[in-house]
């Protein structure tokens, strides 16, 4: 027997939507993954003899870096939500990892020349010069980046359309083009669009309350006549269908 509306989003509004841990969602949505496998390959290249010290960027609650591990000598994390320090302290100190508590602003709190790798998984925004001034001559950012007008599809149907300027927004190209500003090689960039389905409106509630900015000020109250109806179709047409954008970039500082 199919649920009903209210008893759906009564349990998506109950949960807790710290961290970056998504597994609440599973048998509820699913995501194409892109092919490279982000931390498959954030391990691979952690693991490279060359890199003695790495930091990784805005980290969440810490769950994709750390099951990258083993860790070079020196592996740093920064995050800027409380939350998310906490939990990210508790997963990662154990391992080895030093977790720092940055407002994800200029300036980074490191020394020129830093570290030998550079890394984020999702970044809110890549802030390039200091990436650079961070990084040792010679040493790389490598990234997963959010692309532009990712899961539009469900964004749109709570905003209605939206102007091509933001739905350009963190093009690959165009990042790939600030990094090169900032004195950055950018030696691999790749970009991929993939699958997302919502199997309930429970899914849908807790998407857009982890993830704050795809529908700003996104509350239960506000938008309950839209959920409403996207929940009827749902149960009438099966999943909501939505195409996320990600890209992988590899940027080097000159040696």
């Amino acid at each position: 027997m199919s649920r009903t509306f209210e008893d759906l989003v009564a349990e998506a509004e109950s949960v807790s939507v710290d961290g970056w841990d998504f597994s609440w969602l599973d048998g509820r949505a699913t995501e194409q993954r892109p092919s490279w496998g982000y931390q498959r390959t954030l391990r691979a290249r952690l693991a490279r003899p060359g890199v003695r010290a790495a930091l990784d960027l805005q980290t969440g609650g810490g769950e994709v870096l750390a099951g990258a591990a083993p860790f070079p000598s020196l592996m740093v994390a920064t995050e800027s939500w409380p939350p998310n320090v906490a939990k990210a302290t508790a997963r990662l100190h154990p391992l080895g990892v030093a977790v720092v508590a940055d407002q994800d602003e200029p300036p980074l709190p490191f020394a020129d020349a830093a570290f030998d790798l550079v890394t984020s998984r999702h970044p809110v925004r890549p802030w390039w010069e200091e990436i650079h001034r961070v990084l040792r001559p010679g040493g790389s950012y490598l990234a997963q980046h959010v692309g532009p007008a990712s899961v539009f599809e469900l964004v749109e149907y709570f905003l209605g359309p939206l102007p091509e300027e933001v739905r350009r927004a963190r093009h690959p190209e165009d990042e790939a083009e600030q990094a090169r500003a900032a004195g950055l090689e950018v030696v691999y960039l790749r970009p991929e669009r993939l699958r997302t389905e919502f199997l309930d409106i429970g899914a849908v509630v807790y998407f857009l309350r982890k993830v704050v900015w795809m529908v700003p000020g996104f509350t239960v109250e506000k938008y309950r006549d839209r959920l409403r109806e996207l929940h009827g179709r749902i149960e009438a047409e099966g999943p909501f269908v939505a195409h996320s954008a990600r890209f992988l970039i590899e940027a080097r500082r000159p040696a």
